[in-house]
């Protein structure tokens, strides 16, 4: 074989290889984002795709395991409601009326199958003061 030629070969073996995990690894973040409302008016061309979907958890709705390996609770935006069952590793800081942002499947029956749980941060931190001064 001709030194050109092997070099063309495994420039373009790297070139491929590359694309391919670029690809892989992008199409993991791919999913589409709505809200809870934009959910349940589209819960049927949604059904089996992976959404995220942001909103609140609805009080008294929070279900959590024993072992904190699966939760379940209702996700509210407004007048609309979500039931959401998530498997999988918990936030620490997951609670009633908590913000989150859940990963998963939407099932046609409307129910979001979550596999990951992000919860949004408070927008205001306020520091505290010190008695000796500022």
């Amino acid at each position: 074989m001709e030194p050109r030629f092997k070099l063309a070969l495994g420039v373009g073996i790297v070139v491929a290889a590359t694309s391919v995990m670029a690809y892989v690894g992008a199409s993991a973040s791919w999913d589409y984002y709505v809200t809870v409302a934009e959910c349940a008016a589209r819960a049927g061309p949604l059904a089996g795709q992976r959404v995220r979907v942001s909103g609140g958890i609805e009080p008294g709705s929070l279900r959590i395991a024993a072992d904190r390996s699966q939760a379940r609770f209702r996700l509210q935006d407004g007048a609309s409601t979500l039931n959401v069952v998530c498997r999988g590793p918990l936030p620490d800081n997951l609670t009633e009326n908590a913000e989150v942002v859940v990963a998963g499947r939407l099932k046609a029956d409307g129910q979001l199958c979550g596999d990951q749980v992000l919860t949004r941060c408070a927008s205001k931190y306020e520091s505290q003061r010190s008695e000796e001064g500022p």
